[in-house]
């Protein structure tokens, strides 16, 4: 299978999305990004060599990483110490908590995150596999974030870092957040249009990305402002994920994020008769994430993928999945279904910094099982085999026709009996 090759392309023509008239196509949006908004071109080349490691470098929207794995916004972000143990431990990238213009308005409380576990209610040894959080965005001062952001920028100027941004509804509010954040150094933004909790009155996060109408003015102000790549990252909690990635797109966006976390209620205490996480007796509704999460998480990102390479074909667009991971080998799935890069944050939260190192041994002993030389060799390569039921029927009645024998399983729901009923069940299972 060939490998692919990155080079960097500039784009030209207008600067301001303000100078285009009212009738003016979107489709075609990406025609008029600002001079110095570095996009991504893919072409084809010979893969390395058979016998030599796998590559896990990757280049994305111009940003170039030593591997595909990218700490996710949020406490494993927050701050400079943090983020410098994460560069240091070898992450392809960083992305940092959101931060606004105010954090006087933000306030955490504690505690703020709950565990999913596999045995019954009240149950302390067993395993965790889902994890919930009513955190908020970054509660420090802007003004301290940004010299953190020069500082890392300064020590690491070969290193990935992209700021997590979000802001009120406000034209100008959003401009004066781009620019301070701009004038740091970060490599990107990853505009947060996804965070399920906390302040949707204030026209903030998921309010933002379950409107497309109000999504599409949101990007025109932030595309027209931006000058690095862009990242819209998306919420699952709406109908149709494309609906908003496709929207982000026209608007100039270079890339999109998914999925931010699923709103939930993690569960009520049946001692207590309280809902977790409990603050004075209470709870709220909060995010959803980790491993038990990662089979939507795929679904969404696989939707997303396909809508891409349907409506943008080869045009320089990137996709970071997100949901779950916690091996080398779930970032496989992600990238089999289009993901350039793969963004984890529970997963640190649980496993600490030093776990990238084994989620690379993972990905490159998954590399190695196929004889895969680079991530391009075979990002993608799973989009392919999903289609419609209506499509699984025909193809199954054609093999069946052509080799002449039974499909496995039942014929009929009138076949299922009592006393075999597992066995029945278990002769219709793919894995």
């Amino acid at each position: 299978m060939a490998s692919m090759s990155f080079a960097l392309t500039r784009f030209s023509g207008l600067s301001s999305k303000s100078t285009l008239s009212p009738d003016f196509d979107h489709s075609s949006r990406r025609t008029f990004l600002p001079p110095n908004r570095v996009g991504l071109k893919i072409s084809s080349s010979s893969s390395a060599a058979a016998d030599s490691e796998p590559d896990l470098s990757v280049t994305v929207n111009g940003l170039k990483m030593p591997n595909p794995f990218v700490i996710g916004s949020g406490p494993p972000g927050t701050n400079y110490t943090v983020m410098k143990r994460a560069f240091d431990e070898g992450w392809g990238g960083v992305i940092a908590k959101t931060v606004s213009l105010d954090a006087s308005k933000v306030i955490n409380v504690t505690p703020r995150y709950a565990r999913l576990k596999t045995g019954s209610n009240g149950s302390a040894k067993t395993d965790v596999i889902g994890w919930q959080n009513i955190e908020l965005i970054s509660d420090r001062p802007l003004e301290t974030m940004l010299k953190e952001f020069k500082q890392l920028k300064r020590e690491y100027p070969d290193r990935i870092l992209i700021a997590s941004i979000m802001e009120e509804y406000s034209k100008t509010g959003w401009e004066e957040l781009i620019d301070r954040v701009e004038q740091t150094g970060v490599d990107a933004l990853e505009i947060n249009f996804s965070c399920p909790h906390g302040m949707p009155e204030r026209r903030m996060g998921a309010a933002v990305g379950q409107d497309c109408a109000l999504l599409e003015e949101v990007c025109g102000w932030i595309n027209a402002k931006a000058t690095v790549p862009v990242w819209a990252k998306m919420t699952p909690n709406i109908t149709d994920i494309t609906e908003p990635a496709r929207v982000s797109l026209k608007s100039g966006c270079e890339g999109i994020s998914a999925i931010n976390t699923i709103m939930s209620v993690m569960g009520i205490d049946l001692k207590t008769l309280h809902p977790e996480p409990c603050v004075e007796g209470y709870s709220t509704p909060g995010g959803y994430s980790y491993k038990a999460v990662r089979p939507i998480a795929l679904a969404k990102v696989m939707n997303i993928a396909q809508m891409m390479k349907t409506e943008f074909g080869e045009k320089d667009y990137s996709l970071s999945g997100i949901g779950g991971v916690e091996t080398g080998y779930d970032a496989a799935e992600f990238i089999l279904l289009g993901s350039n890069t793969v963004q984890v944050c529970t997963g640190v939260m649980v496993h600490g910094y030093g776990h990238v190192k084994t989620l690379c041994a993972e990905l490159q002993d998954f590399m190695r099982q196929h004889n895969f030389s680079t991530i391009e060799d075979f990002r993608g390569h799973s989009l392919q085999y999903f289609t419609t039921h209506t499509d699984l029927v025909r193809r199954q009645k054609e093999a069946i026709e052509q080799r002449k024998a039974e499909r496995k399983g039942l014929k009929s729901d009138k076949d299922w009996t009592g006393d075999g009923f597992v066995k029945e069940t278990e002769s219709m299972v793919s894995n």
